[in-house]
């Protein structure tokens, strides 16, 4: 009975001590939505960014994804390509594993960096070829690491410098 109640008296100090070494230490909380964190640079972020220059509509894209939550409409014009007519994502079904973008050949699809696209309704998780294109949004590195030169650093709290007391 007291080798035991040593293995359980034991087991409190060392709680205790790890508590009141951290008792003493500046918080690190982030007041969000004031104050935001950067991910890291390939992170696959809550949104795709598709570039219509880049995009020959071989639909490559669509092949890829395990849910088929990409829709693509596409015609021949006369010179025997393809025009891309309709280009939608549902997000809501999506599980952001990033395999469309990976299998596009050309490098029209990208992840994009921002992890703040909650909604109300579900319709408003479809997004369509004109939001895909819309400017200001930031690409992520994710399956394109020529891309992490433009990303900033990543501010997670467990690669801060710790300061001192």
């Amino acid at each position: 009975m007291k080798l035991e109640f040593r293995r359980f008296g034991l087991g409190i100090a060392k709680g205790m001590a790890l508590t009141f070494r951290h008792l003493g230490r500046k918080p690190i909380t982030v007041q969000y939505p004031e104050q935001r964190l950067s991910p890291s640079k390939r992170f696959r972020g809550t949104d795709f960014i598709w570039d219509q220059n880049l995009c020959t509509g071989c639909a490559t894209c669509a092949k890829a994804c395990p849910q088929g939550n990409i829709e693509i409409i596409t015609s021949r014009d006369g010179d025997n390509a393809y025009v891309v007519h309709k280009f939608e994502i549902d997000r809501g079904r999506c599980t952001f594993c990033g395999l469309c973008v990976e299998a596009c050949p050309y490098g029209a699809l990208f992840m994009e960096w921002s992890y703040e696209k909650a909604a109300y309704s579900r319709k408003r998780l479809i997004s369509d070829k004109e939001e895909l294109m819309a400017p200001g949004r930031l690409p992520s590195a994710y399956a394109r690491p020529q891309l992490e030169g433009q990303i900033p650093e990543q501010t997670l709290l467990i690669y801060h410098p710790r300061e001192e007391h």
